[in-house]
């Protein structure tokens, strides 16, 4: 198979889809890799680097999805790439279609086959290659959220972990998986009162006995939500339903109880976002203010550390490309279940439950 792995064009997108390890791996496999020129250089991969492993560099995106049989991505394509898509190809990215309707109309008449890295899940309901870059965005989702809780920008000017004689910054955080846990680590690091809201008693007895005394676990409840958001500086969205829309847990009229300049990570803003309010924004234009309270909205967040990212993500999702590349998709599915969930359209329909549902669309598979 002819595997392409084109520049990503998203806005502040700097993460590659394969390092030159993934690409050495498809050459061993038995494949043609086609690299688009710096494709991998913002990630600290140069053209060289492609060559030596195995690959073909060649010069725009036209000539990678012209020849390729299966295009590997880092993030959905964009209005630019859909007339690139052909008719068989195999796409296999990120692709969070219940947030870009648009998009699954495209793949749809385009006979595209799409493998999203996001629904690719595990019978224990974990899912490998969702989880680096939701590890990351938990940690950047702190990191960014007390630089943007800082004066010039806006934001309530405390510090998350205070002084002596001086209260703590309140961070609270809406849902407790991947994205949830690595925001805790990061925000009890810095000495930040924490509370973490979910729906899973389970759950909450695990992050107890993860952090101890160090943080307060709460049901995600109408009432819990309200108050907590009343005396948040900072809140980080981190809820999550495989392949659907995000559950809008943050509305309008709670923002009128939240305290001035307080900031909203919305790291489920892929799927739409738990807050209302929230709108996609970018690393250069990362914020926006509704009704006094900061929003921070970027859909691609692990970009602004595109190496670690890179090398993270390419990790899990290479094994799963080249199984796909040397089996094909449906003998891949019967020795990696986990990645018939992946599969998010095929034969011009949507064949993932939670991602029809999500598009109002009632002939999933």
């Amino acid at each position: 198979m002819r595997v392409g792995i084109p520049k990503e064009i998203k806005r502040g997108e700097h993460r590659v889809s394969g390092t030159p390890d993934c690409v050495a791996a498809y050459v061993r496999a038995g494949h043609e890799v086609l690299v688009q020129a710096s494709a991998g250089f913002d990630s600290g991969f140069d053209d060289d680097a492609y060559r030596a492993a195995g690959a073909e560099v060649v010069g725009d995106a036209e000539e990678v999805f012209a020849h390729a049989d299966m295009i590997m991505k880092v993030k959905e394509p964009l209005p630019a790439e859909y007339g690139l898509l052909r008719p068989g190809q195999l796409l296999y990215t990120y692709l969070h279609l219940a947030a870009v309707p648009e998009l699954a109309q495209v793949l749809i008449e385009r006979d595209v086959t799409a493998v999203a890295y996001e629904t690719i899940q595990l019978e224990s309901g974990a899912l490998p290659c969702l989880a680096p870059m939701s590890a990351i965005a938990g940690r950047l989702s702190v990191q960014q959220g007390a630089k943007y809780l800082e004066a010039q920008y806006g934001g309530r000017a405390v510090l998350l972990g205070g002084v002596a004689g001086v209260q703590r910054a309140r961070v609270v955080i809406l849902g407790g998986g991947v994205v949830g846990t690595e925001a805790a680590k990061m925000a009890v690091g810095l000495g930040a009162d924490v509370i973490i809201l979910d729906v899973s008693q389970r759950r909450m007895m695990e992050l107890d006995d993860l952090f101890g005394a160090r943080v307060q676990t709460l049901y995600s409840n109408e009432g819990n939500i309200a108050r907590a958001l009343g005396v948040a500086d900072l809140v980080i969205g981190a809820v999550l339903v495989p392949g659907a829309s995000a559950p809008k847990l943050i509305r309008r009229e709670h923002l009128a109880a939240m305290q001035r300049g307080a900031l909203i990570v919305d790291v489920a803003v892929d799927q739409g976002g738990c807050a209302e309010t929230t709108e996609v924004t970018t690393h250069d234009e990362p914020i926006r203010v509704v009704d006094g309270i900061l929003h921070y909205g970027v859909a691609n967040m692990p970009a602004a550390v595109a190496r670690t990212s890179t090398l993270a993500l390419s990790a899990i999702t290479c094994p799963y490309g080249v199984l796909i590349a040397s089996r094909g998709f449906d003998a891949a599915v019967r020795e990696r279940p986990e990645l018939a969930r992946g599969l998010n359209v095929r034969d011009g329909r949507i064949t993932h439950p939670a991602v029809a549902a999500s598009l109002d669309l009632s002939d999933a598979a």
